[in-house]
């Protein structure tokens, strides 16, 4: 492998002249950086990583914090996350937090170690206190992030009314409502926009709301208790698609048919909402776009401008499939 002495050698420079090129951080007379490139060219020299980050101050490289990269919707947003990256020539260190507070400490210190440019997180366990120390700028993105730092949502609580209003105009008479944790302020937000449009009728109750944790299995274990419960249900809007999944699964095991008998709606658009059978209703969130939008404010953070704004709150829109003509 050549080394920065043989390059400095065969150019009749010193190792700190070729530095200088590689780094564009001195002055060098134009002949002689040419001089240099060439025989870099030559010897096919590849600069240290790590050697040209340190003297630049810039790793060219932001770190990507998410609670679970199984789920379709996080994979959509490190896809768009990236893409943004890739363009402006960084690379994305993902992290996988299980959405676990002291794997996010963890995974924040080592992306510290590692002297990344920027960090986009999703996170509901972090506080001010965990992350005020940190020099490198950090956009949140679906969840927001107490102080002064930037966060790129989507509007829940609207689509949750659209949601439950949709199932509504869809003729249904008792809604029930399958959250996700209370704990993450999306699905608290769900939960309030389902309650401010039935919170008030005539057949509501607290029984018609059931805890599931966004995965498909409480999504099936939720229904087939709602529905043991409350035989009459005839709409059930799941605080995300993939625990929709899981209500058509319980719904059929009951030998009941979607939408004849009960009709369904899921949150958050993933692509898998479109291969169920039958096809997912669904309040679309623009995961990809919210990934583009927080990696182009942090890059602007990294090159030191100004926020533009601290929240940005995107449009949702209502996919009617079959699961609720």
């Amino acid at each position: 492998m050549t080394t920065i002495r043989e390059v400095a050698k065969m150019a009749g420079v010193s190792v700190a002249t070729v530095s200088r090129v590689i780094n564009g951080n001195g002055k060098v007379k134009q002949a002689t950086e040419e001089k240099v490139r060439e025989i870099i060219k030559e010897l096919n020299y590849v600069p240290s990583a790590i050697a040209v980050s340190l003297n630049n101050k810039k790793s060219k490289t932001i770190g990507l914090m998410l609670p679970d990269i199984t789920n379709p919707f996080f994979a959509e947003l490190a896809k768009g996350v990236e893409e943004v990256a890739k363009e402006n020539g960084y690379t994305v260190i993902l992290c996988n937090t299980n959405g676990d507070l002291q794997s996010e400490l963890d995974h924040l210190q080592v992306l510290e170690q590692k002297y990344v440019d920027g960090i986009i997180l999703s996170s509901h366990t972090l506080s001010y206190s965990d992350v005020e120390h940190i020099a490198t700028p950090i956009v949140s993105i679906d969840r927001t992030l107490e102080g002064n730092f930037p966060s790129v949502t989507s509007n829940n609580f609207q689509g949750a009314v659209m949601a439950v209003r949709h199932l509504l105009e869809k003729g249904c008479k008792k809604i029930a409502h399958i959250s996700g944790p209370q704990s993450i302020r999306t699905a608290r937000l769900r939960l309030q926009g389902y309650l401010e449009v039935v919170g008030d009728l005539d057949w509501y109750t607290e029984a018609l709301v059931a805890d599931g944790d966004y995965e498909i299995k409480s999504g099936y274990e939720a229904t087939r208790t709602l529905l043991q419960m409350n035989r009459d249900i005839d709409g059930i809007f799941a605080g995300n698609d993939l625990m929709a999944v899981g209500c058509l699964k319980a719904i059929h095991s009951l030998g009941l048919h979607v939408p004849r008998d009960i009709s369904v709606i899921g949150f958050d658009g993933i692509n898998f909402s479109k291969i169920t059978i039958p096809e997912l209703s669904t309040i679309s969130q623009p995961i990809y776009d919210m990934g583009l939008l927080a990696t182009n404010t942090l890059l602007k953070a990294m090159e030191g401008q100004c926020y533009e704004q601290m929240v940005y709150e995107l449009d949702v829109q209502l996919i009617e499939r079959d699961s609720t003509k």
